[in-house]
C-alpha cells in the first residue's frame, strides 16, 4: 500500500476520533443535567421531553439529516450563528457535525445516566440532606459516584454511536477531505470506487472497535450490576 493510501486512510481515522471524543464530552456534559431531571422530576411532560431526547433511536438517519441541514444551512438559526464568525454556515463544517453527532448520540447517554439516578432511589440523597449538604453538594458526592456506571455506560455508547454514524454526517456534512470526511463516509467512498482493499481495512477495523464496544458493555453491566445492590443495601 502506497503512502497517498495510507494518508486516505489515517485521514478520516483521525478526524472520526476527533470528532467522537468531542461529542463525547458534549454530550456528558449536555446529557447529564437532561438525565439528572428526567430522573428527578415529577412534571407531567417529564416523559415528553424523554421522547424527544429518544427521538434520534428510531427517526430515520435521512430525516433528521435533512432537518439538521435546514437548521444549520445559510438560512437557517446555523448560518445566522455563522455569521457572526465570518462565515456562511455551520453545514459541511466539522461544528456542523459536532452539532449533529452531539444530537444524534444524546439518547444513548442520557439513558444510562438516567437509569443510574434511578437506581439508588431516593434514601441516599436524604442521608445527604439530614447531613447538611446543599444540592449542589449531594449531587457531586453522592449522586455522580453511585452513577459512575451509567456515566461509563453512556461514555462507551456514545463514543461508539459517534465513530459509527453515516447518514447524519453525509447529509450535513458531505464528503470533504480532512475536514468532514469521517470513517463511515470514506468505507462508502472506498466502495463506491472499487477501492476494496482500502474498504475491507476500514470495514474489518470497525467489526473489531464494534466488538470491543459491546464486549465492555457487557462486561461493565455485570461488574456494577451487584455494586448497585451493595449500594442501595447499604444505604437503607
Amino acid at each position: 500500500m502506497g503512502e497517498l493510501n495510507f494518508a486516505q486512510l489515517w485521514s478520516p481515522i483521525r478526524l472520526t476520533i476527533e470528532l467522537a471524543f468531542i461529542t463525547t464530552i458534549l454530550l456528558l456534559i449536555f446529557g447529564t443535567p437532561i438525565a439528572w431531571w428526567l430522573a428527578r422530576s415529577k412534571a407531567r411532560w417529564k416523559e415528553a421531553v424523554a421522547t424527544v431526547v429518544a427521538m434520534p433511536l428510531v427517526l430515520p438517519p435521512t430525516v433528521l439529516g435533512f432537518y439538521l441541514l435546514l437548521l444549520l444551512g445559510p438560512n437557517g438559526p446555523g448560518g445566522w450563528i455563522a455569521g457572526l464568525y465570518g462565515a456562511r454556515t455551520l453545514a459541511f463544517t466539522f461544528t456542523g457535525l459536532v452539532i449533529g453527532s452531539v444530537i444524534y448520540s444524546m439518547p444513548f447517554v442520557v439513558q444510562p445516566i438516567r437509569n443510574a439516578f434511578e437506581a439508588f432511589g431516593d434514601r441516599p440523597l436524604e442521608v445527604a440532606a439530614t447531613l447538611r449538604a446543599s444540592p449542589w453538594d449531594a449531587f457531586w458526592s453522592v449522586a455522580v459516584p453511585l452513577a459512575r456506571p451509567g456515566f461509563l455506560t453512556g461514555a462507551i455508547l456514545g463514543f461508539a454511536h459517534t465513530i459509527g454514524e453515516f447518514g447524519v454526517v453525509l447529509m450535513i456534512g458531505g464528503n470533504i477531505p480532512g475536514q468532514t470526511k469521517v470513517l463511515s463516509v470514506a468505507i462508502y467512498d472506498f466502495v463506491e470506487t472499487q477501492h476494496w482493499t482500502e474498504a475491507h481495512i476500514l470495514a474489518g477495523g470497525m467489526v473489531v472497535f464494534s466488538f470491543a464496544v459491546i464486549l465492555a458493555t457487557m462486561m461493565l453491566g455485570r461488574r456494577y450490576g451487584q455494586a448497585y445492590e451493595l449500594r442501595a443495601k447499604a444505604a437503607e
